[in-house]
């Protein structure tokens, strides 16, 4: 509802001041619009003229949690709770007012009463922040995912564990991208802030979007910044975790990934080079690589198991070596290609790299100009290149100078753009093997 609708409503309350519904709308536009201050003085006048109304009792405590009156918000939600029958959304409201106090387990108890009266609302991210605070008060959640082996009770090696990370990085420390932070943003970023309007269409929060293109582009780093960015658990996920030489423990080890994923939403599974452990299983000789695949689809398919909260990331060069299935609808349905950064992204990731270095005014033009089909990878290869030479300046005149664009310039001639060689293969399938339309995007990047 926009300003000239809310000022439509306060000129029909002028000629109706007695007018309970009239005054209901007012308040929940302002609420709406996030006027927080203005919606109260509303809500207090509709409460003074229907002193009983249940639902203005639960907009003002809504309103005080929002302005941040925490033990006004509670005595008001506390009568609520007390009544016969008291309704759902006290409960949440009280859940909320409880986590700002950091009685976690008060609010995980309102949380879940609330939800059992009424399971429409259910909330993926307050429930995560609850469950994130009642594990710190409590005995915090293992760093580690502990996998499976020969003897799964005595097994004690330390290349059986996966680390469970808290990334500090965000997208604001990826440079470029910018379709694929959208969308990345509309599978999971959104959904989380905005939970109810995507139950509304029955959209599940979480799936899985594949992302393939040359190597050094900066998939893994923006999968990891993507859990920053929602202050998400992320879970890097390597072949060498998966595999096991002892049948039926890879599809053990699999399963027990995705089940950590589960119990820590919202979290980022990252599996990179997907290729390798997705590969196409009609280009399988032996069954049991097969069987991990099965698994694999399995996990992602969400039948068996709640996959909601869940980000599935993956990342690989070679999407051609890929089993089909994964691109079904509900396990990789959204597939990026993710090219060399273009010349705007190559002037922010040299900034972002260089900001914790000594700089002279760098002109990136003239040395993007010079760093045709170079990735984010060839770019910090040419900074070390040129830091490399400053360093053997100062070694020799024991004074350190600045890197200069004229540095960066001799970084970029002597290396050579690693994703030529890529582009060479790739533009073979583009050509031959894209029935699917699935490399179409290789076509318009390479102008063919």
């Amino acid at each position: 509802m926009n300003f000239d609708e809310i000022q439509s409503l306060r000129e029909a309350i002028k000629a109706s001041p007695d007018s309970i519904p009239l005054r209901k709308l007012l308040a929940n536009a302002l609420m709406k619009n996030e006027r927080w201050e203005e919606a109260e003085i509303e809500i207090k006048e509709t409460l003074r003229m229907a002193p009983n109304d249940l639902q203005v009792k639960i907009a003002l405590a809504q309103v005080f949690y929002e302005l941040g009156k925490i033990s006004t918000g509670l005595v008001l939600v506390e009568e609520l709770v007390d009544l016969e029958r008291p309704p759902a959304q006290a409960y949440l409201i009280l859940a909320k007012l409880l986590l700002k106090t950091n009685d976690a387990e008060g609010a995980k108890d309102a949380y879940e009463k609330a939800t059992i009266i009424d399971s429409s609302l259910k909330d993926t991210f307050l429930e995560s922040e609850i469950n994130m605070k009642v594990q710190e008060g409590t005995t915090p959640e293992p760093e580690k995912i502990k996998l499976g082996g020969p003897d799964e009770e005595n097994f004690d090696d330390d290349d059986s564990y996966v680390d469970i990370e808290r990334p500090k990085t965000s997208f604001e420390d990826v440079g470029g991208m910018e379709k694929l932070k959208e969308e990345i943003r509309m599978k999971i970023i959104h959904p989380l802030e905005h939970p109810e309007i995507y139950k509304a269409y029955g959209k599940k929060i979480g799936g899985g979007i594949l992302m393939y293109g040359p190597p050094g582009c900066g998939k893994t780093h923006l999968a990891r910044a993507t859990a920053g960015e929602i202050n998400a658990n992320f879970i890097a996920v390597g072949i060498s975790d998966i595999l096991d030489m002892y049948i039926g423990q890879s599809e053990r080890n699999l399963h027990a990934i995705f089940e950590k994923a589960r119990k820590l939403k919202p979290c980022v599974l990252f599996f990179d080079e997907v290729d390798a452990l997705g590969a196409n299983r009609t280009d399988m000789r032996n069954s049991a690589g097969k069987h991990v695949i099965n698994q694999f689809l399995a996990e992602m398919d969400g039948v068996q198991y709640d996959n909601d909260g869940i980000l599935v990331l993956a990342a690989t060069n070679a999407p051609w070596h890929l089993d089909p299935a994964f691109r079904r609808p509900g396990r990789f349905d959204r597939i990026i290609f993710v090219p060399p950064p273009d010349d705007v992204a190559k002037k922010a990731i040299l900034e972002i790299k260089l900001k914790e270095k000594p700089t002279e005014k760098i002109d990136y033009q003239r040395v993007i100009n010079k760093a045709k089909d170079f990735s984010g990878a060839d770019l910090e290869a040419v900074i070390d290149i040129a830091i490399e030479s400053k360093l053997e300046e100062a070694m020799k005149s024991g004074i350190p100078t600045p890197l200069s664009t004229k540095d960066l310039e001799v970084g970029v001639k002597k290396h050579r753009a690693t994703t030529k060689e890529w582009f060479n293969t790739a533009k073979n399938y583009a050509l031959f093997a894209n029935d699917s339309g699935l490399y179409d995007d290789i076509l318009k990047f390479m102008n063919l």
